[in-house]
């Protein structure tokens, strides 16, 4: 392989610009390589940390085998409680989509615990949030949506009743 080119700090801004810009046109193979060049030139980069961690997850629904020792990596340099939590919640929502998607033998009972792993980090991130930041809570809600329009449950329930309204 050649040896990569460098991205100068003065570029950081646009390139990020350009990778959330992938992340929005369902290519996150794009902006995953945009986040690896903004991280080379700023490992503590937090924009380009969250962006590779939401390119990663963009990932699941396509099928591709994202490893949870790589997203859990990326977790583990996110600075801050309230965002360590919240995208802690992202994760585990959209691993549960993805595994309804898939339709798998056992996707339910799997996707109703991952859910409600998710509304538990939503919670967490929800206790500590900036004022006027919602942003937990709207999510806690899609996830207890999400739950009852599936009629998920534990595995050791009947799958008769929704678990909300």
């Amino acid at each position: 392989m050649s040896d990569l080119k460098h991205l100068s700090r003065e570029a950081i801004p646009a390139a990020l610009e350009k990778a959330e810009r992938y992340r929005l046109l369902n290519e996150p193979a794009e902006a995953e390589s945009i986040c690896l060049d903004v991280l080379h030139a700023e490992p503590e980069n937090q924009e380009a940390i969250i962006t590779l961690l939401l390119a990663l997850t963009d990932r699941f629904s396509k099928g591709y085998g994202v490893s949870d020792a790589q997203a859990g990596q990326l977790l583990a340099r996110v600075k801050g409680d309230y965002e360590r939590a919240y995208y802690t919640g992202i994760l585990a929502e959209r691993r549960a989509k993805a595994k309804l998607a898939q339709g798998t033998p056992g996707a339910h009972h799997y996707a109703y615990h991952v859910l409600r792993e998710a509304m538990e980090s939503y919670e967490k991130a929800e206790a500590i949030r900036p004022p006027g930041n919602d942003d937990a809570l709207l999510r806690w809600n899609t996830c207890a949506r999400i739950i009852a329009k599936n009629k998920l449950v534990p595995r050791d329930e009947d799958n008769s009743e929704p678990p909300f309204d």
